[in-house]
């Protein structure tokens, strides 16, 4: 299915009351507009007064005008306190929330001591997020050791969300352990609208779901932010991608972006915001839209993001209780290419190795044979992502032909998979249909083997292998063996794959 790219239009509707705009002002409501002054000459003096009432000028009349801006636009101008902000300038953006895990978490802290002493407080102990999860099962002594400085320099700061583990052996026994960072941040109402959030991992644009600007921060400009709560970003163009028409039932969200970046290519967004709208990704749940969000920087997104709705709202509603204030972007606001998409015409996708826009039709790689398949990781590692799989495994009756391995991206993602029924099962949660399929039990919640780690890590490639993988990259040596050869697909093509030992369409049993 091919896409039509074609120049911006205006048809997005703003709420000018959200954003705080005045239809007749070209100033923000925070600056309200000046009377129009004349002079009046009287006893030598020059006073201001009043003029009367008069019709609004044309523009080339009335000196500068605020033109419309899109969402991430929008959003950096009120982190920045500017009125306007256009592409490619830069500016001091205010950070709502940093997140930093144990790969990256020891290098940012280590710079921040660096730069403001061993003895300086971050700035703000309520908006650092800290998160161990991609070495964390493991033997592998350097490894753990993150872990320690991460809880050793949280104890220290007193930071408040800090979700350590301890008991390596039983995940269970630690409550404040949740597993994968992006995953963890949405569940435990992190993510909010109209705000900042940057973190030390290039995934960190999932957030952006939440109609949010996020994108991921080396361990550099992490050790600013610690120190200052700012940082100094360029403000991106964005791209727009208008997905309409009924999302077919053997598609998902994972799909959707394998068509985007096939067709923009890898290179496609260097440096540009991703904007998603229309009527499928309205459809989409919260989930599916992180998934959506989740890969733009394989197409070399700053951010992606999805406009704010009832879908948001119902999601955050027993996940936050701070206020948050959502932006739009105007009709008039500018983008540098809009992409239109008829989705009800596409076919299940996968990505070829050894790139993420090596993009193919599902049936069209049906002679390839594989050696396992993994579910997981913050790409398809989501309650959703196991209810698609277990979908195809119960409507096929059938057991799996290759290693099947399941990693839940958190701990509240593995517990839905142990006691959520799946629809149209007769009461069997994911995990039986998972056991009478001759899956792998469903491992500890984290990273898990996708981006390798060390060599005990759970299903990692140790060997050069085929695999078909819900994850987001496909490069030599993710998931471990720099010969192995990944597959990306959706929790459908995945599942369905595993039955047949090929990669596989998954119309064949859905």
């Amino acid at each position: 299915m091919a896409s039509s790219a074609v120049a911006p239009t205006s048809s997005f509707l703003v709420d000018k009351k959200i954003l705080g705009f005045s239809a007749s002002c070209a100033q923000p409501s925070s600056f309200p507009c000046s009377p129009q002054l004349s002079t009046k000459r009287a006893s030598k003096k020059v006073v201001s007064v009043m003029t009367p009432q008069q019709s609004e000028r044309k523009s080339s009349a009335t000196g500068a005008v605020k033109t419309g801006m899109t969402m991430t636009e929008k959003i950096l101008a009120r982190a920045s306190e500017k009125s306007q902000l256009v592409p490619g300038e830069n500016a001091w953006v205010n950070v709502d929330i940093l997140m930093t895990h144990d790969v990256c978490g020891p290098g940012s802290i280590g710079i921040f001591k660096k730069e403001f002493g061993q003895n300086a407080k971050v700035w703000d102990r309520e908006k650092l997020v800290i998160i161990p999860d991609h070495y964390i099962f493991t033997t592998d002594e350097r490894a753990n050791r993150n872990v320690d400085i991460l809880r050793d320099f949280c104890n220290e700061q007193n930071i408040k969300y800090f979700y350590d583990i301890k008991d390596l052996g039983n995940f269970k026994a630690n409550p404040d352990y949740k597993g994968v960072c992006h995953v963890a941040l949405a569940q435990e109402g992190h993510c909010r609208p109209g705000e900042v959030l940057l973190g030390t991992d290039s995934h960190t644009c999932t957030a952006g779901a939440f109609g949010q600007f996020a994108t991921g921060i080396g361990n550099t400009d992490a050790g600013f932010v610690l120190g200052t709560g700012k940082l100094l970003l360029k403000v991106p163009p964005t791209l727009r991608f208008v997905m309409d028409g009924e999302m077919p039932d053997y598609l998902l969200a994972k799909d959707l972006i394998l068509q985007i970046i096939g067709e923009i290519s890898v290179a496609g967004a260097t440096y540009k915001a991703m904007e998603f709208v229309g009527s499928t990704v309205e459809s989409l749940t919260m989930e599916e839209r992180m998934t959506l969000c989740n890969m733009v920087v394989e197409a070399g997104g700053k951010n992606g993001v999805v406009p704010a709705d009832s879908t948001t709202y119902k999601y955050l509603e027993d996940k936050t209780s701070l206020p948050f204030e959502p932006v739009f972007s105007d009709g008039g606001a500018r983008f540098l290419k809009e992409y239109r998409f008829d989705i009800s015409k596409l076919e299940p996708l996968v990505a070829k190795p050894h790139s993420p826009d090596n993009r193919a039709l599902a049936r069209e790689c049906k002679d390839v044979k594989i050696d396992r398949v993994y579910i997981g990781s913050c790409t398809g590692g989501k309650t959703e992502d196991f209810m698609a799989a277990a979908k195809v495994f119960l409507a096929s009756g059938k057991k799996v032909k290759v290693p099947t391995f399941l990693v839940p991206a958190t701990q509240k993602v593995w517990m839905d998979v142990y006691s959520l029924p799946v629809p149209g099962s007769g009461g069997k949660t994911c995990s039986q249909i998972f056991e009478e399929a001759g899956c792998d039990t469903p491992a500890s919640p984290s990273c898990g083997a996708c981006l390798g780690g060390p060599r005990d890590t759970y299903a990692r490639m140790n060997e050069a292998q085929v695999c078909v993988s819900t994850t987001n990259r496909n490069f030599p040596g993710r998931m471990g063996h720099k010969e192995g050869q990944i597959y990306l697909a959706s929790p459908y093509t995945a599942a369905a794959s595993a039955l047949t030992g090929f990669v596989t369409d998954p119309r064949e049993f859905i």
